[in-house]
């Protein structure tokens, strides 16, 4: 075949532009420059001058979003920047407490600037663009780790392949949502039904399944849109100074920003664009479950910082929820992996906010005895978003005459035990424990799943073959299978069988955080976990941690606390991790407790947990408490102090705290109690080095920036954490230092002017190799 001329290649390329120009004025400016019927007759001069002379088509050319061969799976991918949620608020009150917060904690009292934007009801995706190109697409999965779909993202009209402008970032992380226009869902619809296909419930449902097609094909004929909503990452250009700013560089940059996003200053401003645009909500042409408010200056944002997952500055204000009637049908009694049974509602199917809904939560016994809802009743179901719908009350006028009372089962529907329910508990829960069926299996699910002890291989069907096979009982059973067991299995063979066994052989040796939040103990999540690994410095004396000192870990609450105590304190959980020891598993700390943490076990801390415990301290506020520990130091001494008397009392001590605390430390074995927490402090200090030793880094902020060669940022993160530092994704007066990778951008930059200290891989690995990390096996 002949190489195109000159021209032909120049008219190619004009074409191209012309095309890409089109695009960016219709999608991101909403200002169509030509009817569609003139933008189609120039795809089509494109497409066939590109068929005619192939070695004109580029990746950026319009013609290019068609879709490829089918995958056989989607890769994962790893978020730099964690993709996070955020906090709710379901009225005006809740929204005015949120500004108040802001400000409260800007200690600022003129009105603060926020952008507000409609709360696309789609699925969040991440686009990265690498000198202006586009180079991967991820959805956000768990926030952590999302599915690489930059396939089926490149056949998205409105997600540009190339970015705009002389001075384009070297490198740009874009977050935002992908949705289905109503129009483009009531026409799919109809030809999957002219096709005898399954329909979609809603646009949601439609924009994520087409998203998530392994053929990308099928992706490139659904009609979903991108809007872009914030930025992750950027570098090689200035950073914006402000929220808003930040949208008109991507506009600038070609991505499509949502139309309706505005600048608001104060909370009423904000209720006004709430109420406005849930007044066009039905005009939009696009589905929205709310309004997200952001804190408009970036400076604001940091300061005002994160909480748990979700940011401070940051909250979605949702719609009210819709509701529906329909008939309670029947209730099935499910049981959780911690034993909890659930009443769920089994119901007439109805449509709610466009979905199909046939069962719905009842919380627990309580809630239907408190709302007198019966089988037969015809009640009021509710949906607000993605939340599980739930039976919010009965119509008592329209209760037929054989309508039945609900109660809850005389024994566990899934394994016959005894149903244990004390006069303060809500929740009702199987006495079952290990060998009830469905605690075994969702139990052994979570332990091995890719955030716990992430065994490769073990899905959920297997594990359910397993425990149905009574080849394993609990998760201590998954060490001792043999090979051949599995290889029996249907759907296994050999080499599965033996990858299986590889697999768990290769999970014994884990960060002993991880393996505690395996275990499945309640309300422990992986933060949680990792800070009780890091406070006590191995599991022994984990599991041997009094109350008192379990209240005294970081973000550890009352319930918490007790939960951490109850689990170690069963019996069946203890034997099932001597069985996982016995088995060869290791959990990997330190064995060093947190010098930070044994120095906050106090004297005074440990009266301050026992107040909160219900030792008999009411009155002595945590000033005398404070004060009582300072004087005494040991538990002896405060006890010795406390016999004497009214009138022992330290100076800035009321009278008659010495002998209230005499009859309290004699009350419940709270003196005892209080010794055995302070011999378990002794244990810990005498193995504790020093904060220096242990920590290096401790007060430390870290930056990372640019493309880190020999590991990957999210192991350098967890590196530098373990040497105490904080790792922060801006750079500050602030900053420590600054890891400047391959293309370094604005990061590096930024800290030279500020004349933060910079430095490179090799010196980042030196400090590792230094205290023996190595980041590659993080």
């Amino acid at each position: 075949m002949s190489q195109p001329s000159q021209d032909i290649i120049q008219k190619a390329q004009h074409l191209r532009d012309q095309l890409n120009d089109w695009s960016y004025r219709y999608y991101v400016l909403d200002d169509p420059a030509v009817p569609d019927a003139e933008y189609d007759r120039i795809y089509r001069e494109l497409q066939a001058l590109e068929a005619a002379h192939p070695s004109l088509v580029s990746a950026d050319s319009p013609t290019q979003r068609v879709g490829d061969v089918p995958l056989e799976a989607f890769d994962q991918v790893q978020h730099e920047v964690p993709m996070l949620s955020l906090d709710n608020a379901f009225d005006d009150d809740e929204l005015r407490a949120f500004d108040k917060r802001v400000r409260e904690r800007l200690d600022v009292s003129d009105a603060v600037d926020y952008v507000a934007e409609p709360k696309l009801d789609g699925l969040a995706i991440s686009l990265l663009y690498l000198d202006g190109e586009l180079a991967r697409a991820a959805t956000r999965g768990d926030g952590q780790t999302g599915e690489n779909i930059t396939v089926n993202a490149r056949t998205i009209r409105s997600v540009p392949l190339t970015l705009r402008g002389d001075k384009v970032p070297s490198r740009l992380e874009v977050r935002g949502e992908v949705v289905m226009p109503h129009e483009g869902f009531a026409a799919l619809n109809a030809r999957q039904e002219e096709a005898e296909q399954k329909v979609f419930a809603n646009p949601r449902n439609a924009a994520a399944g087409s998203l998530r097609q392994l053929d990308s094909r099928i992706t490139a004929s659904r009609p979903l849109e991108f809007y872009a909503y914030s930025m992750a990452q950027l570098e090689g250009v200035p950073e914006p100074a402000t929220h808003s700013d930040m949208l008109d560089a991507l506009r600038s940059w070609n991505l499509r920003v949502n139309p309706e996003v505005r600048v608001c200053a104060g909370v009423e401003a904000l209720l006004d664009f709430y109420h406005g645009i849930l007044e066009k909500r039905d005009r939009l042409g696009y589905d929205i479950d709310g309004v997200v408010y952001k804190v408009n200056r970036f400076d604001w944002q940091r300061d005002l910082g994160f909480v748990s997952r979700a940011p401070r500055w940051a909250i979605a204000h949702k719609f009210p929820a819709q509701e529906e009637l329909t008939v309670l049908n029947g209730v099935d009694w499910q049981v959780g992996r911690t034993g909890a049974l659930t009443p769920v509602a089994r119901l007439e199917p109805v449509q709610v906010g466009g979905v199909t809904v046939s069962n719905a939560t009842l919380h627990n016994i309580d809630e239907i005895q408190r709302l007198d809802i019966r089988i037969g009743d015809t009640v009021v179901v509710y949906r607000a978003g993605d939340v599980i719908p739930k039976v919010v009350r009965a119509l008592p006028e329209r209760r037929p005459a054989e309508a039945q009372n609900i109660s809850l089962p005389p024994s566990c529907p899934v394994c016959g035990s005894e149903i244990l329910r004390g006069d303060d508990q809500v929740v009702a829960r199987c006495t079952g424990g290990l060998i009830c069926g469905a605690q075994q299996r969702e139990a052994i699910k979570h332990f091995a799943s890719r955030r716990a002890m992430d065994i490769d291989g073990l899905g959920d069907k297997l594990v359910d073959a397993l425990v149905d096979q009574e080849l394993i009982s609990t998760v201590a059973d998954l060490y001792r299978l043999q090979s051949e067991q599995v290889a029996g299995l249907e759907r296994m063979g050999e080499k599965s069988a033996d990858n299986l066994i590889a697999a768990l052989e290769d999970s014994k040796s884990v960060a002993l955080g991880r393996f505690l939040f395996a275990l499945g103990i309640l309300q422990i999540g992986e933060e949680t976990a990792k800070s009780l690994a890091d406070c006590f410095g191995d599991l022994d004396t984990i599991r041997r941690a009094p109350l008192l000192l379990l209240l005294a870990v970081p973000d550890v609450g009352m319930e918490v606390a007790k939960a951490i105590g109850a689990f170690f304190a069963e019996a069946d959980n203890e034997a099932v991790i001597d069985g996982l020891l016995a088995a060869g598993v290791n959990p990997q700390s330190s064995g060093e407790p947190s010098a930070a943490f044994v120095n906050s076990l106090t004297l005074a801390q440990l009266l301050k947990s026992a107040k909160r415990l219900g030792m008999n301290l009411e009155g002595i506020g945590d000033k005398s408490l404070e004060t009582l520990g300072n004087h005494y130091r040991t538990v002896a001494e405060l006890s010795a102090g406390a016999a004497e008397g009214a009138g022992a009392e330290p100076k800035g001590v009321r009278s008659g705290v010495m002998t209230q605390l005499a009859k309290a430390l004699a009350d419940n074995g709270w003196l005892a109690r209080l010794q055995d927490a302070e011999a378990m402090v002794a244990e810990l200090a005498a193995r504790a080095p020093a904060q220096a030793e242990s920590r290096p880094l401790e007060g430390q902020t870290w930056v990372l920036t640019g493309t880190l060669e020999q590991f990957t940022r999210d192991q350098a993160k967890q590196g530098l954490q373990q040497l105490g530092a904080k790792v922060s994704g801006s750079v500050s007066k602030n900053t420590s230092m600054v890891v400047a990778g391959a293309a370094a951008g604005s990061k590096l930059a930024k800290a030279e002017s500020l004349g933060v200290e910079v430095c490179d891989e090799a010196a980042l690995l030196s400090v590792f190799e230094q205290h023996g990390i190595d980041p590659g096996a993080l």
